[in-house]
């Protein structure tokens, strides 16, 4: 497997490998069948620290977020990141792409610990108040697994974020972009801020706005078992941003 190094570095100057879409994927697999790790604990840790980018965005005032959720893992780390915003006292509105009854496994068990909770989606007569309304909207739809243009509601959603939203925050890979070329075949959102999970994905390179990965708790042998270098980066940090090719070149 290709080590796709040069496009993204800390700000120490620290290269850090790039993967695609496949690759990413084939991260996971490993990740869940061969160490054991839990899908709800990477996305637990995702979700956690996606709430706290959604902080530091509101420089720790108080404010309203709204998440636009996607069926998958995707949306369940947005859904996660609702709960512990919610835990804090933020004001929170769910905007889902789809019904609640068409969610993956991972995302509808968040959607339910929320539900219990009190929190119910956004009825769909008020969702573009509640992406006017929000302080931060938080991207959550569709991440690295995007085929082809965005569709249907999800379509929908992406162009009210554009042309609506104060402020965006993405959840690995704005919703609409290719993860792999960076291509955008149909509606994209413009996010402020990307936070990307565990390997910054290749297609990150061209978009624009602050870019952050994220620990997520997998293990360096995961990265290593495909033949990635990896250089632990994150130190006591359980997020740092990135700086891309397309900026200023790192002293050496």
């Amino acid at each position: 497997m290709s080590d796709l190094t040069g496009l993204f570095w800390t700000q120490d100057g620290i290269p850090i490998p790039a993967v695609t879409a496949e690759q990413m994927r084939e991260v996971d697999r490993i990740a869940v069948e061969e160490f054991g790790l839990g899908i709800l604990q990477m996305m637990e840790n995702a979700g956690r620290n996606l709430a706290a980018n959604v902080v530091e965005m509101l420089a720790g005032q108080d404010g309203e977020v709204t998440v636009l959720v996607g069926a998958g893992g995707n949306g369940g780390g947005g859904l996660c990141a609702a709960r512990h915003l919610h835990n804090r006292g933020y004001r929170v509105n769910l905007i889902l792409d789809r019904e609640a009854s068409a969610l993956g496994d991972a995302a509808a068990n968040q959607l339910r610990i929320l539900q219990v909770a009190g929190l119910r989606p956004v009825d769909p007569s008020g969702v573009e108040e509640a992406i006017r309304r929000a302080d931060v909207v938080v991207d959550a739809l569709i991440g690295y697994s995007l085929r082809g243009a965005a569709r249907g509601r999800a379509a929908e959603l992406i162009d009210l974020c554009n042309a609506h939203a104060k402020g965006v925050l993405s959840l690995d890979v704005p919703s609409g972009l290719d993860a792999t070329t960076g291509e955008t075949p149909g509606a994209m959102v413009h996010p402020d801020r990307t936070l990307t999970l565990a390997l910054p994905k290749t297609g990150l390179a061209a978009i624009s706005g602050e870019l952050y990965v994220a620990d997520i708790g997998i293990p360096p042998e995961v990265y290593e078992s495909l033949g990635l270098s990896f250089k632990s980066f994150f130190q006591n940090r359980y997020w740092i941003p990135l700086q891309r090719r397309a900026e200023s070149t790192p002293d050496r």
